[in-house]
């Protein structure tokens, strides 16, 4: 079984912000299988089951907000009996220019609080990130959080439903082949404009 958890911040004021980019990516998975999102309380999250590749897929949103996220994600890996192997965490990042996607396994939160918590929780920062680029003005930090925290503008909107497509297909390829064959398919990818 493999765990995907797409981090973001639960509630209507942060859909389509930089930030939740990671939730549209899990719903893009779980309309691509034809799942249904169930929520858990026990799990503080939302829960969708599939299967690509022959893998049983355990989709995770953590409703905890983001810098909680492993309150969630630690949980369902250990009830699943799943590994560090086992978990792909989907995450904005805001050091990729909007449109490009990352994809490495292992290295540290990068000053991203919703891995850090990943990785405190589960104890090991082994497991794959899909890395979606929402990009930033400068190093602000208020102008940073304005940025993660804010609308898309409509014309990165329309870029944005590219590569959350792509995103999700980037999670269907680790999950067949690998994150390497990943990494060289996608690494590089920029979305046509």
């Amino acid at each position: 079984m493999k765990v995907v958890a797409g981090l973001g911040n639960p509630g209507a004021e942060y859909a389509n912000t930089p930030h939740s980019v990671g939730f549209e990516v899990v719903d893009a998975l779980v309309r691509m299988a034809g799942a249904d999102w169930k929520k858990s309380a026990s799990f503080k999250g939302e829960i969708a089951d599939c299967v690509a590749s022959g893998q049983k897929l355990k989709l995770l949103k953590p409703m905890t907000y983001m810098n909680l996220s492993g309150d969630s994600v630690a949980p369902v890996v250990k009830y699943h009996n799943a590994t560090v192997d086992d978990l792909i965490v989907v995450s904005d990042d805001i050091d990729l220019p909007v449109g490009r996607i990352r994809i490495r396994k292992g290295g540290s939160a990068g000053g991203h609080n919703g891995l850090k918590s990943v990785i405190e929780r589960v104890g090991s920062q082994g497991f794959v990130r899909v890395r979606v680029g929402v990009g930033r003005e400068d190093h602000n930090r208020e102008r940073v959080i304005g940025h993660v925290l804010g609308k898309f503008p409509p014309d990165v909107r329309t870029v944005m439903d590219k590569v959350v497509d792509a995103a999700a297909k980037a999670v269907l390829k680790v999950i067949a082949e690998g994150p390497q064959a990943a990494m060289n398919a996608f690494n590089g990818w920029t979305p046509e404009t």
